[in-house]
């Protein structure tokens, strides 16, 4: 990845890290079903309509919580309940330091992250490690595991694309090797017409995506 889009992205991904946000752990189990622990950087923290800590959540000038693809994912699976970890700027070694407490009596672990390893001048291959221990990690504590692909980078394009689709192949690798399902989220927002970029519609900022974005990525969550 080259200096030029390294800024770029730092200005619409970076800021500053929180804790883990979502509900109360012990209210999540008391409505029974699917406790699905998501974990992640600001896609799934659903930037930039929402932030799981209310602290960020309040320098939102109008925050709607459809502007997560949890939103739609609990809608789609019923019985299902999600806890949003997403924390936006985060590397996946940061995210793999927040594993144990974001799935603390959860059912389901969803591994999100990696763009901004990219952004901040980590190769794919070692974004690809930390995902990597992530999703072992989250087998041992004896949780269903799944991946999703980074997405399409507008903003970035093009010297962000061949590093996203170099990851993202790591990705697929580490899903075939540790037997866990990868959503096809790439796919899901790629533009056929405009190889390597969002389709416009479903972009609020050329990085993230918009409320029609995050609704296309949430229905289409399989648990595994």
């Amino acid at each position: 990845m080259t200096d030029r889009a390294i800024p770029l992205l730092l200005a619409v991904l970076l800021l500053v890290p929180a804790g883990c946000g979502g509900a109360d752990p012990q209210k999540e189990r008391e409505r029974g079903g699917t406790l699905v622990a998501a974990i992640g950087d600001s896609i799934t923290a659903g930037t930039p309509f929402w932030d799981p800590n209310p602290s960020l959540r309040a320098r939102i000038p109008d925050p709607d919580p459809r502007g997560q693809w949890i939103y739609w994912a609990e809608r789609a699976l019923p019985g299902a309940d999600f806890r949003n970890c997403g924390v936006p700027g985060e590397r996946t070694d940061e995210i793999a330091g927040r594993l144990e407490d974001c799935a603390e009596d959860a059912d389901v672990l969803i591994v999100q992250g990696g763009v901004n390893d990219l952004a901040q001048g980590h190769d794919p291959a070692s974004a690809a490690r930390n995902l990597r221990a992530i999703v072992r990690r989250g087998k041992r504590l004896g949780l269903r595991v799944a991946m999703v692909e980074l997405l399409p980078w507008n903003g970035g394009y093009p010297h962000a694309a061949a590093a996203i689709d170099e990851l993202n192949r790591r990705i697929a690798r580490i899903g075939r090797d540790e037997d866990v399902p990868v959503l096809q989220w790439f796919d899901e927002l790629e533009d056929p017409a405009h190889p390597d970029r969002m389709r416009l519609e479903l972009t609020s900022d050329l990085a993230h995506p918009s409320i029609a974005g995050y609704r296309r990525l949430g229905e289409s969550v399989e648990l595994p």
